[in-house]
């Protein structure tokens, strides 16, 4: 028997959410590299009031309703005037939400002189399973909007 196994893989945070993703059915993930360090990333990231109206188009106001140590609880209401309640897990480089419906989720590791920065997103619906193979390709620009929103305002154009 070799004394090294079994191996432990360890998973920084943008490898850990891009697992969550692929493996969530319904669901979006996007990553790139932003030329910020990571203190001033995640400060951005965390202010999950202001960002993720900015960030997600569905969303008028979203409203951290407790704090319990990394657990909170927020609610989200649409422009239509529709609410969710968000279950949310928030460390630094961390984020992972999710209401009846709607799952997601931010993770940011720093990497060189930037910081890697992912989201991911999507549906919680009975069958969506089945719709997997329409859905994942038509949620993957979404991924990418929410995410190219956030990242113009590190880098100055956009907020």
């Amino acid at each position: 028997m070799n004394d090294s196994w079994p191996v432990v893989a360890e998973l920084d945070a943008v490898r850990r959410l891009r697992v969550i993703a692929r493996g969530t059915p319904g669901t979006t993930f996007a990553e790139r590299v932003v030329d910020a360090p990571f203190d001033g990333v995640w400060g951005l990231v965390g202010d999950l009031e202001r960002q993720m109206p900015l960030m997600i188009g569905d969303i008028r106001s979203f409203t951290v309703t407790s704090t319990v140590g990394e657990r909170l609880a927020a609610t989200a209401r649409s422009p239509f005037g529709l609410r969710a309640r968000f279950d949310i897990v928030l460390r630094p480089g961390w984020c992972l939400m999710r209401s009846r419906f709607v799952v997601g989720g931010m993770a940011a590791v720093a990497e060189g002189d930037g910081t890697r920065l992912a989201f991911f997103g999507g549906l919680r619906l009975p069958g969506i399973r089945v719709a997997e193979p329409v859905l994942r390709p038509l949620m993957a620009p979404l991924g990418a909007k929410a995410l190219g929103r956030l990242t113009d305002q590190l880098e100055g154009r956009g907020g």
